[in-house]
Parts: structure tokens; sequence; C-alpha cells
């Protein structure tokens, strides 16, 4: 079996000249910045979305639960269900080694309360920092990334 040939492709055919620039470019993603951010979670779509964002996130979140007690710490993983008892999140928490897992039924409120450990840290601010100091001559200019800290 076989199937359609690369050179069949319609972009190919229609007589367009190829642009090599936009050939298999897939659009960037977009991080939007939620450090800080305390959603209201008034319905259960709210809480969905807001829970994706923290998965997303790369940061520590807080959870504050009905019965009001509290966990800090890093969204690693998610069940989603089709219900919020059927829904789960895994936190790792700040104070502990233990992963946790919490229905969504159960969170009250979400806080993005850490810091965004990736925020900034984007592929051209490294190079451009790398050949700024190549440029001054300063600096240790070894390919190694820099700390988080």
């Amino acid at each position: 079996m076989t199937g359609p040939r690369h050179a069949d492709r319609p972009s190919h055919t229609e007589g367009s000249p190829l642009n090599p620039d936009t050939l298999e470019v897939a659009p960037g993603t977009i991080h939007e910045s939620v450090q800080g951010w305390v959603p209201k979670l008034a319905t259960e779509e709210e809480l969905r979305i807001a829970l994706e964002k923290a998965f997303d996130y790369r940061g520590d979140v807080t959870l504050t639960l009905k019965d009001n007690s509290k966990i800090e710490g890093y969204l690693f993983d998610r069940v989603t269900g089709s219900s919020l008892t059927t829904s789960f999140v895994r936190v790792l928490p700040k104070d502990s080694t233990q992963k946790l897992k919490i229905a969504y039924a159960n969170i009250a409120a979400l806080a993005f309360t850490g810091r965004d450990t990736a925020a900034g840290k984007s592929w051209e601010a490294w190079v451009g920092k790398y050949w700024e100091k190549k440029a001054t001559g300063r600096g240790d200019l070894s390919l190694q990334p820099e700390s988080l800290e």
C-alpha cells in the first residue's frame, strides 16, 4: 500500500512558488504570565481551565481545599474524568517528598504563588547574553546552562 507522494500535495501542484522559509514551520507556543494570578473558580469549567493552566505552569501553586487546609507545591500531573470527583491533580508539596492526589471536587481555591522558573529563560535570551559576553570578552563562555538560582 502506498500513500500520496510529497510532490502531489496541493501546495506543490497549484503552481504557486515554494517558499522555503514557510515550509514545515509550526507556530510557537505563547506562554501567558499567570504568576500571582488567583482565578475565580465559580463554575466547573473555570476550575478545569485553571487547573490546566496550573499543570502547564512551571512554578508552585497553592491549593486551598474545601476543609480550609492549604497545600503549596508543584502540580505535576492531572487526570481529567467525566466529573469533578473522578478528576484528580497530583502535587509535590513544597515541604514534603510525599506525592498527593487531590480530587478536583475537593479544591476550593487556586493561586499561582511560586515564581515561574522558566520566565525569561528563552533560548533567544540565552544566545543574546552569550554573544554579548563573547563580544566584550568577559565571563565564562561555556555552553553549559546557567543555574536557575
